[in-house]
């Protein structure tokens, strides 16, 4: 009996080949190549940075770690993966293919690329995808990485298939039981460093292997949205604590925020449940034919409005988001689409390919589209105390409307993120990190 993965799968590269099939058709090609990458030194250096497979090359085949492979796809065969395990004592090559891949992958291992070099020098009606520097010499005939063909494989990814689905609902589950084990090490006063080895020992996955560098911020920490670092001293007084970390299953992404306060009671505290409050509002938003620019707005009123009930900023919701003031506060995104790719493709363009670039007066959004069901994307307002984006908001017109001794009293805590993963259905929106952490109950 084929086990779920492998009927999920297996429908997943059949529905993937039929959208294939007429594409190639369409522009003339006769099959596509996916290389998955190589390994690549830093420069003026020995040594790579972890590697990862070309999302591409992911999005079909579930090994993120197999380098030098190449996926062969033709119309109406069956997908042949030519599966690179060199015999190498310097380095493990990747895991054997489990028998549920056989089911829908023509597998070909080889011990080195030039085992399928010679299969394809000189074919004219290829299209390929992957890294010039390893293919140009070996696919000199092949049309490599033609936008016309790329954008539409980006549009079919914006719509996950069921595999794709339980890929993203598997990695929040896996995610979120380092979400519970982060928690518990922050109320145990460990250090940032202390809190991420908890993580990782809990979702069973090294860092290498996440699918983005873990934010693991403490105190004023939190007020940086990309914080890198992982400070391995216990600072003396605890105010807060946000981790943005997410897991890996089969090359799909998990991205999730959470945010507590050390204290069970008072401003910040506060803030964090009206956050979540609005958080999950807009969650709830995400539905077929909501332009997720109008959500973004949504956002930026909400926190405005518990700027406003906080006494932090005396001023209109709605003439805070007009004047910039609620930027001040919120300077990023409500979110982005979420797949093999932590920040997944074609979130500024429309379904023809033509670009959807974001408003001049946010910048930064990641999502302009108008949702469809099949989407997943997160959703994921901020609220935060940053000394540089307050220090020009003190020298603007609107400096008097702040309660700068309330802003003051906050700034240790840094801020605030809560981020989930939403898929976009027909009906209600599925909260795969809420069903996780009530799995996980």
């Amino acid at each position: 009996m084929p086990s779920p993965d492998a009927l999920l799968y297996g429908r997943h590269i059949e529905q993937r080949s039929r959208e294939l099939d007429a594409m190639l058709a369409e522009l003339g090609y006769d099959g596509l190549l996916i290389h998955s990458g190589r390994p690549q030194n830093r420069l003026f250096d020995d040594q790579p940075p972890p590697f990862r497979a070309h999302p591409p090359f992911v999005a079909w085949v579930p090994q993120p770690l197999a380098a030098d492979s190449l996926l062969e796809l033709r119309p109406g065969c069956k997908p042949r993966l030519w599966y690179c395990q060199p015999d190498d004592f310097w380095h493990l090559p990747p895991t054997v293919p489990p028998d549920w891949w056989s089911e829908a992958l023509d597998i070909e291992i080889v011990n080195a690329p030039e085992d399928w070099h010679a299969c394809f020098a000189g074919r004219r009606t290829l299209a390929a995808i992957g890294d010039g520097n390893a293919l140009d010499n070996v696919l000199g005939g092949a049309d490599l990485n033609p936008p016309e063909l790329l954008w539409r494989l980006d549009q079919a990814r914006t719509r996950k298939t069921a595999w794709e689905r339980e890929c993203i609902a598997q990695a929040n589950r896996r995610a979120v039981a380092g979400h519970r084990a982060a928690a518990a090490a922050f109320d145990r006063a460990q250090s940032e460093l202390g809190i991420h080895l908890a993580y990782l020992a809990a979702v069973g996955q090294d860092q290498d292997m996440l699918p983005y560098n873990s934010i693991v911020a403490l105190n004023e920490h939190a007020a940086v949205l990309h914080y890198q670092y992982r400070d391995a001293g216990t600072p003396t007084e605890r105010h807060s604590f946000l981790i943005d970390a997410g897991a890996d299953c089969h090359g799909y992404a998990a991205d999730i925020t959470r945010t507590r306060s050390a204290f069970d009671s008072g401003d910040f505290r506060a803030l964090i449940d009206a956050m979540d409050d609005l958080q999950q509002r807009l969650c709830a938003a995400a539905r077929p034919g909501v332009s997720f620019v109008d959500l973004h707005r949504q956002a930026h009123l909400g926190v405005a409005s518990i700027l406003q009930d906080a006494g932090i900023v005396n001023m209109a919701a709605a003439d805070q988001v007009e004047t910039g003031v609620s930027a001040s506060f919120l300077p990023h995104g409500l979110g982005h689409f979420l797949g093999v790719q932590v920040h997944d493709v074609a979130g500024q363009v429309d379904e023809g390919g033509q670009p959807l670039p974001p408003p001049d007066v946010w910048p930064m959004l990641r999502l302009t589209r108008v949702l469809v069901p099949g989407n997943v994307l997160t959703i994921e307002p901020g609220l935060y105390f940053i000394p540089s984006l307050l220090e020009r908001l003190r020298a603007s017109r609107y400096a008097d409307r702040v309660d700068w001794s309330a802003v003051a009293a906050l700034a240790p805590f840094g801020g605030i993120r809560i981020e989930d993963n939403i898929l976009v259905s027909e009906s209600d929106p599925v909260n795969f990190t809420r069903l996780a952490f009530l799995e996980s109950s």
